[in-house]
């Protein structure tokens, strides 16, 4: 459970008393569902987070609704697009392991996020992540009714595939751009699991397949 869930719902439980008092316990009864929503809202569940090679998994859950290439840095990329509803769970997980470059918070607009101009125009915060010689981007954007994006990491800190890293308030999208070199494992109308999923695979750098093969040589020599 993400603390800030507590924190709804006890305001609203407070609400729901002191409104079922005054006005009798029906009148109580809708602040007091809607604290059981926000419990429910903020979970978040354990996941058991894959551990091959290359692996990028989903930063959130959600709905796959676009796979594209595009342009960043005059250089082509694959993009996924992730969208939560209100019912998805909404704790964010960096996609791979690495070391946090960039990250960058963009004032925006709070277009619907199924509409492709939400991924350049919405307010989003924008993570670069360096592993294994490569670089992935992830984009929390938020929506309609997402109002806030928290992001708890800073930059030059470590994280791990899978690592909870922050969460979007309310319905919203996740943008993960990948070398367009990278294996897709995934198709548009496929549901993904944040931390669990399994979006593509990236292509060995030429240094992590120099390093492979000097170690079985290292060994062979002793």
């Amino acid at each position: 459970m993400v603390p800030d869930g507590y924190y709804y719902a006890l305001a609203l439980a407070g609400v729901a008393v002191l409104v079922g008092w005054l006005g009798g316990v029906p009148w109580g009864l809708p602040a007091c569902l809607l604290a059981l929503f926000f419990l429910w809202f903020f979970r978040d569940p354990e996941r058991v987070v894959p551990d091959a090679m290359g692996a990028v998994v989903s930063p959130a859950d959600g709905k796959v609704t676009d796979l594209s290439s595009v342009l960043m840095d005059g250089i082509l990329h694959t993009r996924i697009s992730i969208f939560l509803s209100v019912f998805d769970v909404h704790v964010n997980r960096s996609p791979v392991e690495g070391v946090i470059r960039e990250v960058h918070y963009q004032k925006g607009r709070f277009l619907n996020a199924m509409n492709a101009a939400s991924a350049e125009h919405n307010e989003q915060n924008v993570v670069t992540v360096e592993g294994n010689g490569q670089n992935v981007v992830f984009k929390q954007i938020a929506g309609i009714l997402a109002r806030r994006i928290v992001f708890n990491k800073k930059v030059a800190d470590r994280v791990e595939r899978g690592e909870r890293v922050g969460m979007i308030k309310f319905g919203s999208r996740v943008d993960v751009l990948l070398a367009a070199s990278a294996s897709l494992q995934i198709k548009v109308g496929d549901r993904v699991k944040g931390g669990a999923s399994v979006l593509a695979y990236l292509s060995p750098t030429l240094e992590r397949v120099a390093s492979a093969g000097v170690e079985p040589a290292r060994q062979g020599a002793l």
